[in-house]
Formats: structure tokens, C-alpha cells, sequence
């Protein structure tokens, strides 16, 4: 099956070059489409925010292909359909009393996606969503279906690779036993008691987002803790903060009936670690993302240098989180503890791109990296300098797909030689 419409991300900030896209049924018929094409880009759930899935050749999707959920008791681990989205995964390994180490804000976007990119979700203690991952299947430039498994000395490469080896099919992931959490939000903290405290306020939790529309350069609007249901509570009035007493929204005077269950109700892993309930659509779109990353060090240097800027009208909120480091070779958190400085944006590019450049140039004393799939403006070679292994990757996309056929202009400028 072939649609030609007009394709757009989800916010609508893009429209894709490509004029279809391909939809196989099953596994031989993705073979066929890579097979056949001279140039194609495999597309999730269209959660990007730049051109890193465009293609002026096809697009195609596995979001039809058989979505398998396998759980191997024996492993402890899952196969699953890449197309499969995190909200339906969850909901089949907590019917089994399992769970995934941990997950995005979002569980409306698909796993094959989610982990090419680099999304993540918070937890000092916890990796990205790619590092979850100890297998994966995928169609070769040339149509073959290859496995990599963990162990294997191209692992690290093949697994958050922006596309470059192949359309991805399916995903052997690890999982844990269920765990419940307990989601309480705090409002109004002293930003300066946040600074002074911040690894205490970052480890607050088993994940912890900051969320402030820099409205009051004193004040954090938002602490969201989610915690283990076992675990002491934090008392959040240490960093002058109220606890919420209603549920609320990240954007302030947005539906919180979208969010997930807070007031400190305990519920399942899959129920409580995104912010936004798989039911409903999170926002209206409309709008574009960046997301900036500096070591966890320099947390507090790092937010309070974004004090001092103007942020608006372009922003509508900013959030800050945590990853570990992982190994793989070219993820942002590469041997690196994280915190990640994220924003949302109206949708103008008038309005973003010259804020986005401030913000650039606000954190490049601390080493930023930029993720992969949102907006920035930084240079192409400083981008890349941060990637001790690109060339090792670089060399793997070349055995993958030496036409370079999963390759665009972003590849192009940010991967490639």
C-alpha cells in the first residue's frame, strides 16, 4: 500500500520531500520496497522536529507489519515490532507483571523510532531508551534482513543509528519485574534553593522533571517526582516549594486531564513514568522542540545561564531531566551523565531560530551536544566532534548501505564524510 498525500511530522513543522509513502504488510514486502528503491527513509511515529527523517526519494513505514509483542521469560526480555508504540508495549508487559527499565514523556511514539534517535526519559540512575535494547532485526540497503545482537562488536553502532543501516523491524528489548511509582508534583520552588540543592533535587526521585516557562527568573514553576511507592517521601518545601494540590500540566493553563495520575496515587510503571496518558493526544502540535545536552556537572551553571536570556515569545515551556551515560557510539549521553535542558517552542521559525542560536551560544562553554531529532542550529563539525567512535559508524553505515540509499541532506551534513 502507497499513500501520496502531502506527508507532515506530527507538530506540522515539516512537510517531507518525499512524495510517498510505503506501507508493506509483511516483512518480504519491505524487503522488496529497500530493495527495489534507489533512495528511502524509514518513518515512526513523526515525533522529530528537524529533517532528520526526510528523503527526496520514498519514505516507507512498518507501522503495518505484524506487531509482534513476545515476552522470553527465560532472557527477561521482549520482542517487539519496531512499528509497536511504547503506551501498547507497556500495557502487554504489565498484563504479564513486567516492566521496562524505564520511559519517555510520551508513550504515544513507537519503539523502532524512539530508540534510533536517542529519546530518553529522566532518572539519574536511568540510560535512554536505545540502551535497553540487546537485539535488533533490520532490512539492509540491499534487502536483506540481518540480526545484531548485544555482544556483537558492531552493537553499539547498530542500534541508535538515525536510519543510516537499514529500516528497522523489530527489537529484542530487556524488561524487569513491575514496579509501582508515585507521581507528586511541587510548585513554585525558590530557584535559587533548586540551584544550591540541585543533585539532591535532581536525585529526588526514581525520575524527576523541572518545568518553568521563565516567567519569573526566581522561581521554578514545576517539580514533578516520581517515585517509587516503597520509597520515603520528598518534602519539597526544603527548596520553598507548595505541593500541588490538583493535577496539573506541564504548560501552565493546558488540560492536565491529559497528564498521568499525580497527587501521589500509586499506580503501574507504564501508568506513571510518561507525563502524558496514551489516550490522549498530549497537545494540539503546533509547536517545535529543542533539547540541549551538557554533562550533569554543570546542572545549576548550565540553568542558571539560562536565566539570564529572553526567551520569549518563542517559548512555551522549558524542562530539565537526567540520563546516564551509555556506550553507544553515537548517542548524546555517550560516556557521559546527562542533564538535558528541553524547550518547546511556538511553532515560527522567525520567532525560534534566533532564540534557539541564543541558547546555543548561552551553553557552549559547557560542551552542548544537541539531540539528534529536534531543532538546533549548531555546526555541522561541532556536532560531529563530539563522537570519539563516528568514524567507526561511519564505517558501519558504509557496509550497511555503501549507495548511501537511507542517506539525506541531515546525514549528509552531520554523519557523513
Amino acid at each position: 500500500m502507497t499513500t501520496t498525500a502531502e506527508l507532515r511530522n506530527w507538530a506540522g513543522n515539516v512537510s517531507f520531500g518525499a512524495e510517498h509513502l510505503r506501507r508493506p504488510q509483511t516483512v518480504e514486502q519491505l524487503q522488496e520496497v529497500v530493495g527495489a528503491s534507489s533512495r528511502i527513509r524509514a518513518l515512526g511515529s513523526g515525533h522529530s522536529f528537524n529533517r532528520i527523517a526526510d528523503t527526496t526519494g520514498d519514505l516507507v513505514t512498518v507501522a503495518d507489519l505484524d506487531a509482534t509483542i513476545e515476552i522470553d521469560s527465560a532472557t527477561s526480555t521482549v520482542l517487539v515490532g519496531a512499528g509497536v508504540r511504547y503506551g501498547e508495549l507497556g500495557g502487554a508487559l504489565e498484563h504479564q507483571g513486567l516492566a521496562l527499565a524505564n520511559l519517555g514523556s510520551l508513550p504515544h511514539i513507537t519503539v523502532g523510532g524512539a530508540t534510533s534517535t536517542g529519546t530518553h526519559g529522566s532518572g539519574i540512575g536511568n540510560r535512554c531508551l536505545a540502551d535497553q535494547v540487546v537485539g535488533i532485526e533490520m532490512v539492509r540497503a540491499d534487502g536483506e534482513l540481518v540480526s545484531v545482537a548485544a555482544g556483537d562488536p558492531a552493537f553499539g553502532g547498530s542500534v541508535l543509528a538515525l536510519g543510516a543501516l537499514g529500516v528497522t523491524t523489530r527489537l529484542r528489548l530487556s524488561v524487569k519485574p513491575s514496579f509501582q511509582i508515585r507521581q507528586d508534583v511541587w510548585l513554585d520552588a525558590d530557584l535559587d534553593a533548586v540551584l544550591d540543592d540541585i543533585d539532591a533535587v535532581l536525585g529526588a526521585g526514581y525520575s524527576v522533571s523541572l518545568f518553568t516557562e521563565w516567567h519569573d527568573r526566581d522561581r521554578l514553576d514545576q517539580i514533578w517526582i516520581k517515585g517509587l511507592a516503597d520509597a520515603p517521601l520528598v518534602d519539597g518545601t526544603r527548596w520553598g516549594a507548595r505541593p500541588a494540590a490538583e493535577a496539573h500540566h506541564p504548560i501552565a493553563g493546558a488540560d492536565a486531564s491529559t497528564a498521568t495520575q499525580q497527587l501521589g496515587v500509586p499506580g503501574p510503571w507504564i501508568a506513571r513514568l510518561p507525563h502524558f496518558r496514551l489516550e490522549f493526544t498530549p497537545s494540539s502540535g503546533e509547536e517545535q522542540q529543542s533539547e540541549f545536552f551538557v554533562a550533569r556537572e554543570h546542572a545549576a551553571a548550565a540553568i542558571a545561564a539560562l536565566r539570564e536570556l529572553e526567551l520569549h515569545p518563542a517559548l512555551m515551556v522549558c524542562e530539565v531531566r537526567t540520563i546516564a551515560a551509555d556506550d553507544l557510539w553515537i548517542s548524546p549521553f555517550h560516556q557521559r551523565d546527562t542533564v538535558a535542558l528541553h524547550f518547546t517552542w511556538v511553532d515560527d521559525d522567525e520567532l525560534v531560530r534566533p532564540v534557539v542560536r541564543q541558547v546555543e551560544a548561552a551553553l557552549a562553554g559547557f560542551d552542548v551536544r544537541p539531540h539528534w531529532g529536534k531543532v538546533f542550529e549548531m555546526a555541522p563539525d561541532v556536532v560531529r566532534a563530539h563522537y570519539p567512535r563516528m568514524d567507526e559508524f561511519r564505517a558501519l553505515a558504509a557496509a550497511h548501505d555503501p549507495q548511501r540509499k537511507f542517506g539525506n541532506d541531515f546525514l549528509e551534513s552531520f554523519v557523513y564524510d
